[in-house]
C-alpha cells in the first residue's frame, strides 16, 4: 500500500514538474509577451511625458498619472530582468553547442518554482499595462486642455544632475499649492514638506520654485533657515505677495513661530522643509511627505546616471552589474550620482565588477559589524567604515554623514580628494588625517557640493592611539 502511494506522489510530482518546466522554458510565449511590454512602455512612457509638461491641476487625473508612473517603472523592471536572464541563456546555449559535453538545466523545485514565479509576473504586468492603456484615452483628452509649461534648455538635464528624476505628481502637487487661490481671510497658507534624510525635499522646492509661473507669481522668494526666524520678529516681509521656503532641522516652539507668520505678508505662501513630524502642526493644509524612489524607479534613475549619453543596449554586460549596484546602493540618491559618476567615465567590465565588489565588500563588512546597511547608518547622522572601499591600510577610515560644502566653509582648509580618487587610489596619496571626500558636484548654478569629512582612527592591539581617536572610536561604536 504504501509503495503504492509512493508512486502515485512521485508520479504527480513528475508530473508537475513537467508542466512547470514547459510553462518556464515556452520561449515563443515569453518573448511575445516582452515584445508587447516594450510596445506599451512605449505608449505610456510618451504620455507621461507628455504630462510632465503640462499644469494638471485635477486632483483625479494627479492619481491616474501616478499610476502611470508606477506602472511604467514597474514595466521596465520587469523587462530588464528578462532581458538580461535572456542574455544569459543565449551564453548557456552558445557553450551547450560547443562543448562535447552539453550542458544540463537546473531542474531543482526552487528554481523551476522560482522561474514560474517570474513568468506569472511578466503576465501579470503586461495585464496591468493594458489595462492602464485601455483607459489612456480619456487622460489624454483631459491632457490636451491643460495649460503647457514653458521650459528652458537644459530642464531635462536638471532633472538627473540635481536628482530632480521623477517626482511627476509631487512636483504638480506642489505648484497646485502655490498657484491656488487665497485661503480665508487672505492669511499665509502653509505648507509642510515632510520627508526622510536626503530623499530630495529640497531639490523638488527648488525646482519647482524655478517654474515660471511659480516666479510670475510672487513678487519675491525667500530662503530662510529655522534657526533664525527666532531673529526676525521686527522684520515686516513686503506687502506683496511672497513666497517664504523654511528649512528646519529642529523643532521650534509655538510662540516664535507665530512671531513668525505674523510677519508675512497675506495672500503669501510658506513652505517648510523638514524630516521632524511634528512640524505639520504648523501647516494650513495636509502635509506633503515624500518618500524615498521605489527600487523600480531608483534602478532606472542609476543606469540612466550610469550610462548617460551611452545606450545600455550596447552594454549588456554592464547593465547587468548596474543592476547588481542598484541593489547594493540600497537607494541613495547621494551614493548613486557619486558612483555612476565614476562609471561612466570607464565603460569597462572589470572596472565596474572592481567597483561593485569593492562597494559591496564595504556594505557587508558594516552589516556585519553594526547590523545595518551603511546608508541607514549615515540617515541616522552616525558614521561608517570605508577602510575596504580603497587598499589596505594601518588605519581604520570612517565616513561622516554627507553635507553641503560651502565656498566659505572653514573646512575648506582640508585636503579634499575626489571619491572616485578614494575608490581606485588614482595616483594620489591619501592623507594620514583627517581629509574631506567629495562626493558629487552639481554642474550648473549654483554648483552644490556633496561632501563628507573622513577621519580615521590607527589601531594598536584593538585600541585607538590618541584619546581623540578613543572619542572618536566610542562614538563610532
Amino acid at each position: 500500500m504504501e509503495t503504492t502511494i509512493s508512486a502515485i506522489t512521485s508520479d504527480l510530482i513528475s508530473r508537475v514538474v513537467s508542466y512547470l518546466i514547459k510553462k518556464c522554458l515556452d520561449r515563443p510565449a515569453i518573448d511575445e509577451n516582452l515584445e508587447r511590454l516594450q510596445q506599451l512602455l512605449l505608449r505610456i512612457h510618451a504620455v507621461i511625458v507628455e504630462a510632465d509638461g503640462r499644469y494638471i491641476t485635477n486632483s483625479r487625473m494627479l492619481m491616474q498619472l501616478k499610476f502611470l508612473v508606477a506602472s511604467m517603472y514597474q514595466g521596465y523592471y520587469m523587462l530588464d530582468n528578462f532581458r538580461y536572464r535572456s542574455l544569459a541563456w543565449s551564453f548557456i546555449h552558445e557553450e551547450s553547442t560547443t562543448s562535447s559535453i552539453p550542458l544540463k538545466r537546473s531542474r531543482t523545485i526552487p528554481g523551476i518554482l522560482r522561474n514560474f514565479a517570474e513568468s506569472n509576473n511578466l503576465q501579470c504586468v503586461v495585464e496591468n499595462l493594458e489595462d492602464a492603456v485601455a483607459n489612456l484615452s480619456e487622460f489624454v483628452m483631459l491632457l490636451g486642455g491643460c495649460e503647457r509649461m514653458c521650459r528652458r534648455p537644459y530642464d531635462a538635464y536638471l532633472y538627473v544632475d540635481n536628482f530632480m528624476f521623477g517626482r511627476h505628481v509631487e512636483k504638480q502637487q506642489v505648484m497646485n499649492f502655490l498657484l491656488s487661490a487665497p485661503g480665508c481671510h487672505g492669511a499665509p497658507m502653509v505648507l509642510p514638506v515632510i520627508g526622510g534624510c536626503r530623499v530630495g525635499k529640497k531639490t523638488l522646492v527648488s525646482h519647482v520654485c524655478k517654474n515660471d509661473h511659480v516666479r510670475s507669481h510672487f513678487s519675491s522668494i525667500l530662503f530662510v533657515h529655522g534657526d533664525s526666524i527666532g531673529r526676525m520678529d521686527h522684520v515686516k516681509f513686503s506687502t506683496e505677495r511672497t513666497l517664504v521656503v523654511a528649512e528646519f532641522v529642529k523643532d521650534v516652539d509655538d510662540d516664535r513661530w507665530v512671531k513668525f507668520y505674523s510677519t508675512i505678508a497675506e495672500g503669501s505662501r510658506v513652505i517648510i522643509i523638514s524630516r521632524i513630524q511634528n512640524l505639520a502642526r504648523f501647516g494650513t493644509v495636509k502635509p506633503f511627505v515624500l518618500g524615498s524612489l521605489s527600487r523600480e524607479e531608483y534602478r532606472y534613475l542609476f543606469k540612466m546616471l550610469a550610462f548617460g549619453s551611452a545606450d545600455e543596449k550596447d552594454y549588456p554586460n554592464l547593465a547587468s552589474v548596474a543592476n547588481e549596484l542598484a541593489v547594493v546602493l540600497n537607494g541613495s540618491l547621494v551614493a548613486a550620482n557619486a558612483i555612476a559618476d565614476l562609471l561612466r567615465r570607464n565603460l569597462d567590465i572589470q572596472f565596474w565588477l572592481r567597483i561593485l565588489r569593492r562597494f559591496k565588500g564595504m556594505v557587508d563588512y558594516n552589516l556585519s559589524k553594526y547590523g545595518d546597511h551603511p546608508k541607514n547608518i549615515l540617515d541616522n547622522e552616525c558614521p561608517i567604515d570605508i577602510t575596504t572601499l580603497s587598499s589596505s591600510y594601518p588605519t581604520s577610515r570612517f565616513l561622516m554623514p554627507p553635507r553641503v560644502e560651502r565656498d566659505n566653509c572653514r573646512k575648506r582648509k582640508l585636503a579634499h580628494i575626489s571619491f572616485g580618487d578614494l575608490m581606485n587610489n588614482g595616483g594620489i596619496v591619501i592623507p594620514d588625517d583627517k581629509f574631506v571626500v567629495v562626493g558629487w558636484e552639481s554642474r550648473l548654478p549654483p554648483y552644490t557640493r556633496f561632501v563628507n569629512d573622513v577621519e580615521y582612527a590607527v589601531m594598536n592591539h584593538g585600541s585607538t592611539i590618541s584619546s581623540r581617536k578613543r572619542r572618536s572610536r566610542h562614538l563610532i561604536s
